[in-house]
């Protein structure tokens, strides 16, 4: 959903509920995903630097 969110297809969904997720379940996934991203590109777009518990994560992303 991050990187390619138009390649995601119903089967997609179907494999999240033969794990024994309930729509709802992947609905509050999908936001929390949605709301992270967004998030984060504001504050990339502002130039905030991540808190100081975030660094190392922070600085792994970037390499990736």
């Amino acid at each position: 959903m991050t990187r390619q969110p138009a390649a995601l297809r119903r089967q997609d969904l179907e494999t999240l509920r033969k794990h024994g997720l309930t729509d709802r379940d992947i609905l509050d996934a999908v936001e929390v995903i949605a709301y992270f991203n967004y998030i984060n590109r504001i504050a990339d777009t502002l130039g905030i630097d991540p808190e100081p518990e975030m660094s190392d994560a922070h600085e792994r992303w970037q390499k990736a």
